[in-house]
Protein backbone atom coordinates (compact mmCIF):
# COMPACT_ATOMS: atom_id res chain seq x y z
CA UNK A 1 0.00 0.00 0.00
CA UNK A 2 2.93 2.09 0.87
CA UNK A 3 4.42 1.97 -2.92
CA UNK A 4 1.01 2.20 -4.38
CA UNK A 5 0.63 5.70 -2.70
CA UNK A 6 4.19 6.77 -3.75
CA UNK A 7 4.10 5.82 -7.22
CA UNK A 8 0.23 7.41 -7.16
CA UNK A 9 -0.05 10.39 -5.06
CA UNK A 10 -1.41 12.60 -7.60
CA UNK A 11 -4.16 10.81 -8.86
CA UNK A 12 -5.23 9.62 -5.71
CA UNK A 13 -5.19 13.01 -4.29
CA UNK A 14 -7.49 13.88 -7.27
CA UNK A 15 -9.82 11.10 -6.94
CA UNK A 16 -10.30 11.55 -3.44
CA UNK A 17 -11.31 15.45 -4.33
CA UNK A 18 -13.89 14.47 -6.60
CA UNK A 19 -15.06 12.22 -4.37
CA UNK A 20 -15.49 14.78 -1.93
CA UNK A 21 -17.24 17.24 -4.16
CA UNK A 22 -19.84 14.68 -5.19
CA UNK A 23 -20.64 13.65 -2.04
CA UNK A 24 -21.93 17.02 -1.69
CA UNK A 25 -19.24 18.50 1.05
CA UNK A 26 -18.66 22.14 0.97
CA UNK A 27 -16.13 22.84 -2.38
CA UNK A 28 -13.73 25.24 0.18
CA UNK A 29 -13.85 23.12 2.54
CA UNK A 30 -13.56 19.89 0.71
CA UNK A 31 -10.09 21.43 -1.26
CA UNK A 32 -8.76 22.29 1.99
CA UNK A 33 -8.99 19.17 3.46
CA UNK A 34 -7.67 17.28 0.69
CA UNK A 35 -4.74 19.25 0.53
CA UNK A 36 -3.80 18.83 4.43
CA UNK A 37 -4.24 15.27 4.86
CA UNK A 38 -2.40 14.64 1.32
CA UNK A 39 0.20 16.79 2.71
CA UNK A 40 0.53 15.40 5.66
CA UNK A 41 0.40 11.58 4.02
CA UNK A 42 3.24 13.33 1.68
CA UNK A 43 5.66 13.92 4.20
CA UNK A 44 5.15 10.97 6.31
CA UNK A 45 5.81 8.70 2.83
CA UNK A 46 8.76 11.43 2.55
CA UNK A 47 6.96 13.06 -1.03
CA UNK A 48 7.41 15.83 1.08
CA UNK A 49 9.43 17.99 2.58
CA UNK A 50 8.00 19.19 6.70
CA UNK A 51 8.76 23.02 4.97
CA UNK A 52 5.70 22.58 2.41
CA UNK A 53 3.18 24.09 4.60
CA UNK A 54 5.54 27.03 5.28
CA UNK A 55 4.79 28.69 2.12
CA UNK A 56 1.07 28.20 2.38
CA UNK A 57 0.64 31.82 4.42
CA UNK A 58 2.45 33.51 1.62
CA UNK A 59 -0.02 31.62 -0.90
CA UNK A 60 -2.77 33.01 1.04
CA UNK A 61 -1.82 36.15 1.68
CA UNK A 62 -1.39 36.52 -2.27
CA UNK A 63 -4.67 35.93 -2.46
CA UNK A 64 -5.29 38.60 -0.36
CA UNK A 65 -3.37 41.24 -1.58
CA UNK A 66 -4.54 40.25 -5.73
CA UNK A 67 -5.76 43.52 -6.88
CA UNK A 68 -7.54 41.69 -10.15
CA UNK A 69 -10.24 40.10 -7.32
CA UNK A 70 -11.22 43.28 -6.08
CA UNK A 71 -13.14 43.90 -9.54
CA UNK A 72 -15.58 40.82 -8.28
CA UNK A 73 -16.97 43.11 -5.61
CA UNK A 74 -17.34 46.02 -7.31
CA UNK A 75 -19.04 44.69 -10.78
CA UNK A 76 -21.52 42.83 -8.19
CA UNK A 77 -22.33 45.46 -6.13
CA UNK A 78 -22.90 47.41 -9.50
CA UNK A 79 -25.05 44.50 -10.82
CA UNK A 80 -27.02 44.61 -7.58
CA UNK A 81 -28.04 48.05 -7.52
CA UNK A 82 -28.98 48.64 -11.39
CA UNK A 83 -31.48 45.49 -11.05
CA UNK A 84 -33.19 46.79 -8.09
CA UNK A 85 -32.86 50.70 -9.67
CA UNK A 86 -35.47 49.88 -12.21
CA UNK A 87 -33.43 49.91 -15.10
CA UNK A 88 -34.60 46.40 -16.14
CA UNK A 89 -37.92 46.83 -15.77
CA UNK A 90 -37.89 50.10 -17.95
CA UNK A 91 -35.89 48.55 -20.98
CA UNK A 92 -38.02 45.73 -20.87
CA UNK A 93 -41.00 47.80 -21.44
CA UNK A 94 -39.37 50.12 -23.94
CA UNK A 95 -37.90 47.45 -26.34
CA UNK A 96 -41.24 45.42 -25.73
CA UNK A 97 -42.88 48.38 -27.33
CA UNK A 98 -40.07 48.84 -29.77
CA UNK A 99 -40.54 45.17 -30.92
CA UNK A 100 -43.93 44.34 -30.15
CA UNK A 101 -45.41 44.37 -33.73
CA UNK A 102 -43.53 41.38 -34.87
CA UNK A 103 -43.98 38.05 -34.29
CA UNK A 104 -41.90 36.86 -31.54
CA UNK A 105 -41.07 40.84 -30.46
CA UNK A 106 -41.62 40.16 -26.76
CA UNK A 107 -38.78 37.20 -27.05
CA UNK A 108 -36.36 39.64 -29.33
CA UNK A 109 -37.27 42.57 -26.26
CA UNK A 110 -36.15 39.82 -23.61
CA UNK A 111 -32.84 38.83 -26.00
CA UNK A 112 -31.67 42.02 -26.36
CA UNK A 113 -32.21 43.34 -22.56
CA UNK A 114 -30.27 40.21 -21.71
CA UNK A 115 -27.25 41.35 -23.90
CA UNK A 116 -27.97 44.93 -21.88
CA UNK A 117 -27.95 43.70 -18.38
CA UNK A 118 -25.17 41.30 -19.43
CA UNK A 119 -22.83 44.20 -20.47
CA UNK A 120 -24.14 46.51 -17.08
CA UNK A 121 -24.16 43.68 -14.45
CA UNK A 122 -22.62 41.09 -15.05
CA UNK A 123 -24.46 38.96 -12.87
CA UNK A 124 -26.60 36.13 -14.27
CA UNK A 125 -28.75 35.90 -11.12
CA UNK A 126 -29.95 39.76 -11.29
CA UNK A 127 -30.80 39.32 -15.22
CA UNK A 128 -33.08 35.95 -14.62
CA UNK A 129 -34.75 36.99 -11.70
CA UNK A 130 -35.44 40.82 -13.14
CA UNK A 131 -36.82 39.46 -16.13
CA UNK A 132 -38.51 36.41 -14.81
CA UNK A 133 -40.21 38.52 -12.46
CA UNK A 134 -41.21 41.64 -15.40
CA UNK A 135 -41.64 39.66 -18.49
CA UNK A 136 -42.81 35.87 -18.45
CA UNK A 137 -45.91 37.03 -17.07
CA UNK A 138 -46.27 39.73 -19.83
CA UNK A 139 -45.17 36.92 -22.73
CA UNK A 140 -47.42 33.90 -20.89
CA UNK A 141 -50.65 36.68 -20.91
CA UNK A 142 -50.30 37.02 -24.65
CA UNK A 143 -50.45 33.81 -25.52
CA UNK A 144 -46.06 32.80 -25.63
CA UNK A 145 -45.95 28.75 -25.55
CA UNK A 146 -44.32 28.09 -21.87
CA UNK A 147 -41.24 26.25 -22.48
CA UNK A 148 -39.98 29.00 -25.09
CA UNK A 149 -40.80 31.70 -22.77
CA UNK A 150 -38.86 29.74 -19.83
CA UNK A 151 -36.13 29.34 -22.04
CA UNK A 152 -35.66 33.05 -23.49
CA UNK A 153 -35.64 34.19 -20.16
CA UNK A 154 -32.92 31.90 -18.78
CA UNK A 155 -30.78 31.48 -21.63
CA UNK A 156 -30.93 35.69 -22.04
CA UNK A 157 -29.73 35.91 -18.02
CA UNK A 158 -26.66 33.66 -18.90
CA UNK A 159 -25.05 36.23 -21.28
CA UNK A 160 -23.81 37.95 -18.54
CA UNK A 161 -21.49 34.60 -18.08
CA UNK A 162 -19.88 35.52 -21.14
CA UNK A 163 -20.61 39.07 -22.27
CA UNK A 164 -17.82 41.28 -20.53
CA UNK A 165 -17.94 42.86 -17.58
CA UNK A 166 -18.50 38.92 -16.41
CA UNK A 167 -17.21 37.54 -13.21
CA UNK A 168 -16.05 34.48 -14.66
CA UNK A 169 -13.62 35.75 -17.17
CA UNK A 170 -12.38 37.89 -14.00
CA UNK A 171 -11.78 35.00 -12.58
CA UNK A 172 -10.68 32.96 -15.46
CA UNK A 173 -7.46 35.40 -16.46
CA UNK A 174 -6.62 35.74 -12.60
CA UNK A 175 -6.49 31.84 -12.93
CA UNK A 176 -4.53 31.71 -16.57
CA UNK A 177 -2.14 34.74 -15.65
CA UNK A 178 -3.68 36.71 -18.34
CA UNK A 179 -4.54 40.39 -18.66
CA UNK A 180 -9.00 40.87 -17.70
CA UNK A 181 -8.69 43.60 -20.39
CA UNK A 182 -7.68 40.78 -22.72
CA UNK A 183 -9.90 38.55 -22.01
CA UNK A 184 -12.62 40.94 -21.80
CA UNK A 185 -11.33 41.86 -25.61
CA UNK A 186 -11.46 38.45 -26.34
CA UNK A 187 -15.35 37.89 -25.04
CA UNK A 188 -16.95 40.38 -26.96
CA UNK A 189 -17.36 39.25 -30.42
CA UNK A 190 -18.49 35.41 -29.33
CA UNK A 191 -20.90 37.12 -26.40
CA UNK A 192 -22.90 38.89 -29.46
CA UNK A 193 -22.34 36.28 -31.74
CA UNK A 194 -24.03 33.62 -29.21
CA UNK A 195 -26.99 36.75 -28.83
CA UNK A 196 -27.39 36.90 -32.48
CA UNK A 197 -27.55 32.77 -32.37
CA UNK A 198 -30.59 33.56 -29.72
CA UNK A 199 -32.25 35.85 -31.93
CA UNK A 200 -32.23 33.70 -35.34
CA UNK A 201 -33.38 30.22 -33.27
CA UNK A 202 -36.34 32.68 -32.13
CA UNK A 203 -36.90 34.00 -35.82
CA UNK A 204 -36.99 30.25 -37.05
CA UNK A 205 -39.50 29.44 -34.01
CA UNK A 206 -41.35 32.56 -35.62
CA UNK A 207 -41.64 31.56 -39.10
CA UNK A 208 -42.64 27.62 -38.45
CA UNK A 209 -44.15 27.84 -35.26
CA UNK A 210 -46.18 31.76 -35.02
CA UNK A 211 -48.56 30.71 -32.64
CA UNK A 212 -45.76 29.74 -30.22
CA UNK A 213 -44.62 33.90 -30.51
CA UNK A 214 -47.86 35.65 -31.18
CA UNK A 215 -47.13 39.82 -32.00
CA UNK A 216 -48.12 42.11 -29.01
CA UNK A 217 -52.11 43.36 -29.87
CA UNK A 218 -52.71 47.10 -30.96
CA UNK A 219 -54.41 47.55 -27.58
CA UNK A 220 -51.04 46.66 -25.31
CA UNK A 221 -48.76 49.20 -27.44
CA UNK A 222 -49.50 52.06 -26.50
CA UNK A 223 -46.42 54.03 -27.33
CA UNK A 224 -45.45 55.02 -31.36
CA UNK A 225 -43.90 57.35 -33.52
CA UNK A 226 -41.98 60.51 -31.88
CA UNK A 227 -43.12 59.22 -28.15
CA UNK A 228 -41.48 55.59 -28.99
CA UNK A 229 -38.48 57.18 -30.28
CA UNK A 230 -37.88 59.55 -27.17
CA UNK A 231 -38.53 57.04 -25.07
CA UNK A 232 -36.21 54.64 -26.61
CA UNK A 233 -33.39 57.00 -26.05
CA UNK A 234 -33.69 58.50 -23.15
CA UNK A 235 -34.33 54.73 -21.45
CA UNK A 236 -31.70 53.53 -23.73
CA UNK A 237 -28.73 56.15 -23.48
CA UNK A 238 -28.09 55.66 -19.52
CA UNK A 239 -26.82 51.91 -19.87
CA UNK A 240 -25.44 52.74 -22.75
CA UNK A 241 -22.96 55.29 -21.25
CA UNK A 242 -21.90 53.04 -17.98
CA UNK A 243 -21.16 50.17 -20.74
CA UNK A 244 -18.77 52.91 -22.28
CA UNK A 245 -17.70 54.26 -18.64
CA UNK A 246 -16.84 50.59 -17.58
CA UNK A 247 -15.68 49.03 -20.79
CA UNK A 248 -14.94 51.66 -22.78
CA UNK A 249 -12.71 52.94 -20.60
CA UNK A 250 -10.59 49.59 -19.91
CA UNK A 251 -10.75 48.54 -24.34
CA UNK A 252 -9.46 52.38 -24.34
CA UNK A 253 -6.44 51.96 -21.75
CA UNK A 254 -7.58 54.51 -19.77
CA UNK A 255 -8.56 52.40 -16.26
CA UNK A 256 -7.51 48.95 -15.36
CA UNK A 257 -10.64 46.41 -14.96
CA UNK A 258 -10.46 47.07 -11.16
CA UNK A 259 -10.82 51.14 -11.69
CA UNK A 260 -13.60 50.25 -14.14
CA UNK A 261 -15.71 48.32 -11.43
CA UNK A 262 -15.21 51.12 -9.14
CA UNK A 263 -16.12 53.64 -11.76
CA UNK A 264 -19.54 51.49 -12.55
CA UNK A 265 -20.31 50.94 -9.67
CA UNK A 266 -20.72 54.71 -9.03
CA UNK A 267 -22.20 55.47 -12.23
CA UNK A 268 -25.06 52.67 -10.69
CA UNK A 269 -25.40 54.63 -7.79
CA UNK A 270 -25.65 57.91 -9.88
CA UNK A 271 -28.30 56.35 -12.00
CA UNK A 272 -30.20 55.05 -8.78
CA UNK A 273 -30.25 58.13 -6.90
CA UNK A 274 -31.64 59.41 -10.92
CA UNK A 275 -34.36 57.49 -10.84
CA UNK A 276 -35.25 58.04 -7.35
CA UNK A 277 -34.77 54.41 -6.29
CA UNK A 278 -32.09 54.23 -3.93
CA UNK A 279 -32.92 53.96 -0.30
CA UNK A 280 -30.11 52.76 2.94
CA UNK A 281 -32.80 49.47 2.40
CA UNK A 282 -31.37 49.10 -1.17
CA UNK A 283 -28.16 50.11 -0.33
CA UNK A 284 -27.84 47.89 2.63
CA UNK A 285 -29.15 44.52 0.69
CA UNK A 286 -26.87 45.21 -2.20
CA UNK A 287 -23.77 45.51 0.11
CA UNK A 288 -24.86 42.30 2.49
CA UNK A 289 -25.48 40.14 -0.80
CA UNK A 290 -22.11 41.62 -2.41
CA UNK A 291 -19.90 40.65 0.70
CA UNK A 292 -21.61 37.30 0.82
CA UNK A 293 -20.83 36.46 -2.77
CA UNK A 294 -16.83 38.00 -2.67
CA UNK A 295 -16.71 35.75 0.56
CA UNK A 296 -17.72 32.61 -1.23
CA UNK A 297 -15.40 33.35 -3.88
CA UNK A 298 -12.21 34.21 -1.65
CA UNK A 299 -12.99 30.70 0.49
CA UNK A 300 -12.98 28.48 -2.40
CA UNK A 301 -9.89 30.26 -3.85
CA UNK A 302 -8.38 29.63 -0.50
CA UNK A 303 -9.12 26.32 -0.36
CA UNK A 304 -8.22 25.65 -4.03
CA UNK A 305 -4.77 27.24 -2.99
CA UNK A 306 -4.37 24.89 -0.29
CA UNK A 307 -5.18 21.55 -2.39
CA UNK A 308 -2.84 23.05 -5.53
CA UNK A 309 0.17 23.44 -2.69
CA UNK A 310 0.00 19.64 -2.39
CA UNK A 311 -0.89 18.34 -5.46
CA UNK A 312 2.01 20.65 -7.17
CA UNK A 313 4.53 19.22 -4.21
CA UNK A 314 3.51 15.44 -5.39
CA UNK A 315 4.06 16.56 -9.42
CA UNK A 316 0.37 16.60 -9.82
CA UNK A 317 0.33 18.73 -12.45
CA UNK A 318 2.62 17.02 -14.18
CA UNK A 319 0.62 14.00 -13.91
CA UNK A 320 -2.23 16.01 -15.66
CA UNK A 321 -0.09 17.32 -18.04
CA UNK A 322 0.87 14.24 -19.40
CA UNK A 323 -2.74 12.41 -19.44
CA UNK A 324 -3.93 15.17 -21.70
CA UNK A 325 -1.04 16.67 -23.93
CA UNK A 326 -0.99 12.31 -24.82
CA UNK A 327 -4.30 12.43 -26.00
CA UNK A 328 -4.65 11.36 -30.05
CA UNK A 329 -5.37 13.85 -32.31
CA UNK A 330 -2.97 16.51 -31.23
CA UNK A 331 -4.64 20.28 -30.35
CA UNK A 332 -8.25 19.21 -31.66
CA UNK A 333 -8.41 15.65 -29.52
CA UNK A 334 -7.32 17.96 -26.83
CA UNK A 335 -9.83 20.39 -27.05
CA UNK A 336 -12.44 17.59 -27.51
CA UNK A 337 -11.65 16.15 -24.44
CA UNK A 338 -11.40 19.09 -22.19
CA UNK A 339 -14.54 20.51 -23.58
CA UNK A 340 -16.57 17.36 -22.87
CA UNK A 341 -15.25 16.89 -19.76
CA UNK A 342 -15.83 20.61 -18.51
CA UNK A 343 -19.18 20.34 -20.00
CA UNK A 344 -20.22 16.64 -18.06
CA UNK A 345 -18.82 18.65 -14.93
CA UNK A 346 -20.71 21.37 -15.46
CA UNK A 347 -23.89 19.22 -14.32
CA UNK A 348 -22.75 18.96 -10.78
CA UNK A 349 -20.52 22.19 -10.33
CA UNK A 350 -21.10 25.99 -11.01
CA UNK A 351 -18.58 27.88 -12.78
CA UNK A 352 -16.59 29.61 -10.05
CA UNK A 353 -16.08 25.80 -8.62
CA UNK A 354 -14.53 25.08 -12.07
CA UNK A 355 -12.68 27.97 -12.55
CA UNK A 356 -10.62 27.35 -9.65
CA UNK A 357 -10.32 23.51 -9.47
CA UNK A 358 -10.32 22.42 -13.44
CA UNK A 359 -8.59 25.82 -15.32
CA UNK A 360 -5.46 25.58 -13.30
CA UNK A 361 -5.18 22.10 -14.23
CA UNK A 362 -5.24 22.66 -17.93
CA UNK A 363 -3.75 25.98 -18.11
CA UNK A 364 -0.51 24.35 -18.65
CA UNK A 365 -1.30 21.71 -20.76
CA UNK A 366 -3.00 23.78 -23.11
CA UNK A 367 0.42 25.92 -22.62
CA UNK A 368 2.27 22.97 -23.82
CA UNK A 369 0.01 22.44 -26.98
CA UNK A 370 0.31 25.88 -27.78
CA UNK A 371 -2.65 27.19 -27.41
CA UNK A 372 -3.35 30.66 -26.75
CA UNK A 373 -4.77 30.82 -23.40
CA UNK A 374 -7.01 34.13 -23.74
CA UNK A 375 -9.06 31.85 -26.71
CA UNK A 376 -8.56 28.78 -24.43
CA UNK A 377 -10.29 30.83 -21.31
CA UNK A 378 -12.92 32.60 -23.58
CA UNK A 379 -14.04 29.02 -25.30
CA UNK A 380 -14.34 27.57 -21.41
CA UNK A 381 -16.32 30.04 -20.10
CA UNK A 382 -18.11 30.03 -22.88
CA UNK A 383 -18.72 25.62 -21.93
CA UNK A 384 -19.36 26.98 -18.61
CA UNK A 385 -22.50 28.68 -19.67
CA UNK A 386 -24.03 25.81 -20.21
CA UNK A 387 -23.64 24.83 -15.94
CA UNK A 388 -26.71 27.76 -15.91
CA UNK A 389 -28.35 26.25 -18.44
CA UNK A 390 -28.52 22.39 -18.30
CA UNK A 391 -30.38 19.86 -15.78
CA UNK A 392 -30.60 18.98 -13.02
CA UNK A 393 -28.13 21.59 -11.19
CA UNK A 394 -28.72 24.87 -13.81
CA UNK A 395 -28.66 27.92 -11.20
CA UNK A 396 -30.74 30.17 -13.75
CA UNK A 397 -33.12 27.08 -13.70
CA UNK A 398 -33.88 27.66 -10.15
CA UNK A 399 -33.60 31.17 -10.27
CA UNK A 400 -36.38 30.99 -12.86
CA UNK A 401 -38.33 28.79 -10.88
CA UNK A 402 -38.06 30.76 -8.08
CA UNK A 403 -39.87 33.51 -9.64
CA UNK A 404 -42.26 31.75 -12.39
CA UNK A 405 -45.77 31.97 -11.51
CA UNK A 406 -47.71 28.44 -10.77
CA UNK A 407 -48.99 27.49 -14.17
CA UNK A 408 -45.06 27.36 -15.16
CA UNK A 409 -44.04 23.68 -14.07
CA UNK A 410 -40.30 22.92 -13.90
CA UNK A 411 -40.44 20.07 -16.91
CA UNK A 412 -41.43 23.13 -18.68
CA UNK A 413 -38.47 25.37 -18.06
CA UNK A 414 -35.89 22.12 -17.96
CA UNK A 415 -37.15 21.31 -21.55
CA UNK A 416 -37.31 25.16 -22.55
CA UNK A 417 -33.55 25.17 -21.68
CA UNK A 418 -32.44 22.47 -23.68
CA UNK A 419 -32.72 24.22 -27.51
CA UNK A 420 -30.32 26.88 -26.02
CA UNK A 421 -27.84 24.46 -24.73
CA UNK A 422 -27.35 22.92 -27.81
CA UNK A 423 -27.06 26.82 -29.34
CA UNK A 424 -24.21 27.16 -26.48
CA UNK A 425 -22.47 23.37 -27.72
CA UNK A 426 -22.65 25.09 -30.81
CA UNK A 427 -20.94 28.49 -29.77
CA UNK A 428 -18.20 26.05 -28.58
CA UNK A 429 -17.60 24.43 -31.85
CA UNK A 430 -17.88 27.90 -33.63
CA UNK A 431 -15.04 29.27 -31.31
CA UNK A 432 -12.69 26.14 -31.77
CA UNK A 433 -13.27 26.03 -35.96
CA UNK A 434 -12.94 29.45 -35.98
CA UNK A 435 -10.41 30.96 -33.33
CA UNK A 436 -10.22 34.32 -35.32
CA UNK A 437 -13.72 35.16 -33.62
CA UNK A 438 -11.33 35.85 -30.36
CA UNK A 439 -8.22 36.63 -31.65
CA UNK A 440 -8.51 39.05 -33.84
CA UNK A 441 -8.73 42.14 -31.78
CA UNK A 442 -6.01 41.33 -29.84
CA UNK A 443 -2.20 42.39 -30.01
CA UNK A 444 -0.03 39.66 -31.35
CA UNK A 445 2.40 38.35 -29.02
CA UNK A 446 6.28 39.37 -30.23
CA UNK A 447 7.91 36.29 -30.16
CA UNK A 448 11.74 36.52 -30.18
CA UNK A 449 14.25 33.91 -31.42
CA UNK A 450 16.99 34.20 -28.43
CA UNK A 451 19.66 32.43 -30.33
CA UNK A 452 19.52 35.84 -32.72
CA UNK A 453 19.79 38.23 -29.70
CA UNK A 454 23.11 39.87 -30.18
CA UNK A 455 24.56 42.05 -26.68
CA UNK A 456 26.81 44.93 -27.47
CA UNK A 457 28.86 45.92 -24.45
CA UNK A 458 29.69 49.51 -24.61
CA UNK A 459 33.56 50.31 -23.81
CA UNK A 460 34.26 52.10 -20.78
CA UNK A 461 35.75 55.56 -20.64
CA UNK A 462 36.94 54.50 -17.12
CA UNK A 463 40.47 51.94 -17.11
CA UNK A 464 44.37 52.05 -16.47
CA UNK A 465 46.03 54.49 -18.67
CA UNK A 466 47.55 53.20 -22.04
CA UNK A 467 51.58 52.25 -21.77
CA UNK A 468 53.81 54.20 -23.20
CA UNK A 469 54.41 51.96 -26.29
CA UNK A 470 50.56 51.44 -27.50
CA UNK A 471 50.78 55.63 -27.27
CA UNK A 472 49.66 55.78 -30.92
CA UNK A 473 47.65 52.75 -30.83
CA UNK A 474 45.04 54.78 -28.68
CA UNK A 475 45.18 58.35 -30.01
CA UNK A 476 42.04 59.50 -30.74
CA UNK A 477 40.54 57.10 -27.44
CA UNK A 478 38.63 58.14 -24.53
CA UNK A 479 41.83 58.36 -23.13
CA UNK A 480 43.62 60.70 -25.00
CA UNK A 481 40.13 63.41 -23.94
CA UNK A 482 40.84 62.65 -20.46
CA UNK A 483 40.51 66.01 -18.70
CA UNK A 484 43.17 67.68 -16.10
CA UNK A 485 41.38 67.13 -13.24
CA UNK A 486 41.08 63.20 -14.15
CA UNK A 487 44.96 63.08 -14.50
CA UNK A 488 45.55 65.23 -11.70
CA UNK A 489 43.95 62.88 -9.23
CA UNK A 490 45.39 59.83 -10.46
CA UNK A 491 48.63 61.21 -10.18
CA UNK A 492 48.63 62.28 -6.39
CA UNK A 493 47.46 58.76 -5.42
CA UNK A 494 50.90 57.24 -7.14
CA UNK A 495 52.81 60.32 -5.02
CA UNK A 496 50.78 59.34 -1.83
CA UNK A 497 49.88 56.08 -1.99
CA UNK A 498 46.25 55.36 -0.16
CA UNK A 499 47.15 53.12 3.43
Amino acid sequence: MREFLIANMAPVMFASMVLFLLVGFPVSFALAANGIVFGLIGIELGLLGPQLFQALPDRIFGIMSNDTLLAIPFFTFMGLILERSGMAEDLLDTIGQLFGPLRGGLAFAVICVGALLAATTGVVAASVISMGLISLPIMLRYGYDRKLAAGVIAASGTLAQIIPPSLVLIIMADQLGKSVGDMYSGAFVPGLLLTGLYIVFVALVAIFLPGWVPALPRAARSLSGGRLLLRVLTTLLPPLFLIFLVLGTIFLGIATPTEGGAMGATGALIMAVARRRLSWELLRQAMETTAKLTTFVVFILIGARVFSLTFYGVDGHKWVEELLTGLPGGKIGFLVVVNVIVFLLAFFLDFFELSFIVVPLLGPAAQALDIDLIWFGVLLAVNMQTSFMHPPFGFALFYLRSVAPASVRTTDIYWGAIPFVCLQIVMVALLIAFPELVTLGLDQEVKVDLDSVQIEVPTSDYGPPPSAGAADDHKGSPLDTEDAAGRAIRDATKQHPLR
